[in-house]
């Protein structure tokens, strides 16, 4: 098994689960392929002595099938175990098998694709309650692992549930894609080596996913990489985008259509403005749609400075979506060649610029770190005014700190360092005049430019420039 990189808070949860003398039952999510069964797998290898996982659509009589032959696996058993007729029965084989097991050492059991499992009317959900609460609880030597994809099936069905399982998550982990710096940290132990720049370039085309990252080979420059993976006929990635959907959300139509409203749009949208873009009611379905997205970690929702919760931006926040609708969707460019040839585009230069702005919201923590203010308390969001009659603005990242100031953060993505000319010391002033007289805040405000390889000292930077970060800081 490949050496695990990262995730040493989720690790840390996991192992201290064997050193508890009470039973625990853990709750992992995640959007597909971001490593959640490799995670598992990968602490609890030597502790793991059941483990099941769901079929997708799989009627009630093959996900039965398919736990017995896991539970035959499992207990090397050489004769044939029956089929159970149901759930509650096949936790009752799971109990036998597992109770001379318990009593002398610390082990785990894992259900992997959890949701897919709870086929309609299957019962299953309702029988694995029973099978915690009358005998999986009592058990101090036991851990239960339970992990699915849809993440937001996991919260309200598991995390939230009001019935046999209400309050009986001892864990929950949401896995997240890989930071900059996990990134880094799992390609070198894939003797992968690629300086910042690269690795950037990489992150914004397919972000911190294990399953994506595990494609690239050594020697391998990204733009090899990227041509291979997304633009050759066989790339593992040309069509990954409608299968990851379809995966984890039913009816994703509405969730697609989402995802390609965000893309088409740097400011972000509110919820009226995303409900007028797909032609969607009001209602229950928006609001589960937009939970369900978020939850999986496809989008993100700020609530703008001074604002409430009603006035959130959701912005899209995966970075391999926003660049197959970007690059690949209806488009007959590929084979070697390819992404430096669409580097050249303008297409490019707009991409790159929403793409390292996504980044950088997913770094907040290493930007607040590098701006000095990592132990004072912010709230964080982007910023927009907009009027018909007169000049509006929007600020890409804000700090409002709890000190009596605030960071407003001019993200620019640029090859080279970058350069404050005449007309965008213009634009940069007229962003913290129009700031000032829209909030009317009594905060001092800092503008903060946060870039690739730094800003030029020229006299515009002198005059404006409070603070500088560079993508160094995204791997701190």
């Amino acid at each position: 098994m490949d050496q695990l990189a990262g995730r040493e808070g989720e690790r840390k949860i996991l192992l201290d689960a064997l050193e508890r003398d009470e039973a625990e039952l853990i709750a992992v999510y995640g959007r597909r392929r971001v490593g959640k069964t490799f995670l598992i797998k990968s602490v609890y290898e030597k502790k793991l002595v059941f483990e099941f996982s769901g079929v997708h659509e799989a009627t009630l009589q093959d996900q039965l099938l398919n736990f017995t032959l896991a539970l035959q696996t499992a207990s090397k058993s050489k004769v044939s175990l029956v089929v159970p007729e149901n759930w509650i029965k096949a936790f009752f084989m799971l109990e036998k098998y597992l109770n001379p097991i318990v009593k002398n050492r610390k082990v785990v059991i894992f259900f992997d694709e959890f949701p897919w499992i709870q086929s309609p009317k299957s019962g299953f959900l309702n029988a694995f309650g029973h099978f915690w609460n009358t005998w999986a609880s009592l058990q101090a030597n036991l851990v239960v692992v339970i992990c699915g994809s849809a993440a937001s099936w996991m919260i309200k069905n598991v995390v939230n549930n009001r019935g046999g399982l209400h309050n009986r998550i001892t864990h929950r982990i949401r896995l997240l894609p890989f930071t900059l710096a996990e990134t880094s940290a799992y390609l070198k132990s894939r003797r992968i080596n690629l300086d910042q720049y690269q690795l950037l370039q990489l992150y914004m085309a397919m972000g911190g996913v294990p399953h994506y990252l595990k494609n690239v080979e050594p020697g391998e420059s990204v733009a090899q990489a990227i041509d291979r993976l997304c633009f050759d006929k066989n790339g593992p990635l040309k069509d990954e985008f409608t299968q990851l959907y379809q995966s984890l959300f039913e009816k994703a139509e509405y969730h697609i259509n989402i995802v390609k409203a965000l893309a088409a749009t740097s400011q972000g949208l509110t919820r009226n403005q995303i409900i007028e873009a797909i032609q969607i009611s009001s209602g229950g379905t928006i609001t589960k749609v937009l939970n369900e997205l978020e939850e999986s970690g496809f989008i993100s929702s700020y609530v703008p400075f001074e604002k409430k919760a009603k006035d959130a931006i959701f912005k899209l926040s995966d970075e391999y979506s926003l660049f197959y609708l970007k690059f690949l969707v209806n488009k007959k460019a590929s084979g070697a060649g390819t992404w430096l040839r669409v580097a050249e585009s303008a297409s490019w230069k707009s991409w790159s610029g929403l793409a390292f702005e996504s980044i950088c919201m997913k770094h907040l923590t290493s930007i607040k770190k590098a701006i000095g203010i990592a132990d004072v308390y912010t709230e964080v969001s982007p910023w927009r005014y907009a009027a018909k009659d007169e000049a509006g603005t929007q600020i890409d990242l804000l700090f409002d700190r709890n000190d009596n100031c605030v960071n407003l953060c001019e993200i620019k993505f640029s090859l080279t360092e970058f350069t404050i000319s005449k007309n965008y010391a213009t634009v940069l002033r007229e962003k913290v005049s129009i700031f000032r007289q829209k909030t009317k805040t009594r905060k001092t405000p800092f503008l903060t430019m946060i870039t690739t390889y730094g800003v030029h000292k020229n006299a515009y930077y002198l005059e404006l420039v409070q603070k500088e970060i560079t993508m160094e800081a995204l791997f701190g």
